[in-house]
């Protein structure tokens, strides 16, 4: 079983942040703030008093299913940061046949339905697939894995996968199932959640079947997982970027008091306004990559 407990979520990343101060990117007057609110942290009751949360080694599914109906509202912030370059990859491409794999509620299945392509989409969540049939009417939407899709051998010009293979333990089987479905020359574009972002802490809850806490699988995937499971597949890289969210341009907030930490389900969105400096100095990492592979 997994354990979170406020606290080590806190010093975690005062860890992050003092070895990216060791490495030379803040000076004594930030590693010494640090140390003080580690010290601070360490001393306040609410967070030392916490009995922590065990969590239950969730799957994908159910925490999709429990997340599809709000899945669009409030916008995810990774929207903001995967989509400007997947347009401008996607928008370079001629209309064809496209498979959204993994397409969640259509987002992108209905931005390629708008520019004129011919859309099928692959899902496991049968809630998730209801929302992509609604949002594109006109598309065709199955259900299946990744590792195992329901699509003919060389039957479609584009793949597009988006934030969906950071629950993918090995890549190699997705990869060969990409490229059995594209035609020569087709075009795979992936979005991921970025390696560093998981190692933030920004995992899918995935609730058990009584509401207990769980969080779905989620693997840190190494710029050479994605080549090594891409080349042998006969890919050939055409791009690759590493976009990061926009560092807000004003003052720190003062900390929030451990008080208002909130409740486990929040985590651990409700915990960083508590160390804000901490936040502004480790969350400015890429928060996802984008890869654009061609099939030879």
């Amino acid at each position: 079983m997994i354990y979170h407990h406020p606290l080590a979520y806190l010093v975690g990343i005062e860890g992050l942040a003092l070895l990216r101060a060791w490495a030379g990117e803040h000076d004594q007057a930030f590693v010494e703030a640090r140390l003080a609110e580690v010290r601070r942290l360490l001393d306040d009751e609410t967070l030392a008093g916490h009995d922590g949360v065990v969590v239950r080694r969730g799957d994908t599914l159910a925490g999709y299913e429990a997340w599809a109906t709000t899945y669009d509202e409030p916008r995810n912030s990774l929207f903001d940061v995967d989509e400007p370059v997947m347009h401008a990859i996607l928008d370079e491409l001629p209309a064809g046949t496209v498979l959204d794999a993994a397409c969640g509620t259509g987002r992108y299945a209905a931005y390629l339905a708008g520019r004129g392509h011919r859309i099928v989409g692959v899902d496991s969540s049968p809630a998730m697939l209801g929302r992509a049939r609604t949002r594109v009417p006109d598309g065709t939407f199955l259900s299946g894995e990744l590792h195992e899709l329901p699509v003919d051998d060389d039957s479609v010009d584009i793949v597009v996968c988006a934030l969906a293979l950071v629950h993918v333990p090995s890549l190699a089987p997705v990869m060969a199932e990409f490229a059995r479905v594209l035609r020569p020359g087709g075009h795979l574009v992936i979005s991921d959640v970025h390696r560093d972002l998981v190692l933030l802490g920004s995992v899918v809850h995935s609730p058990g079947p009584a509401g207990e806490p769980g969080v779905t699988p989620t693997y840190r995937h190494l710029t050479g997982d994605y080549l090594r499971a891409a080349l042998p597949a006969g890919f050939q890289v055409r791009r690759c970027e590493e976009p990061r969210p926009a560092t807000p341009d004003q003052p720190v907030p003062p900390p929030a008091e451990a008080a208002a930490i909130g409740d486990w389900a929040d985590w651990p969105w409700t915990l960083l306004p508590v160390v804000p400096a901490v936040v502004r100095a480790v969350w400015d990492k890429p928060s996802t990559v984008i890869w654009h592979f061609q099939l030879s």
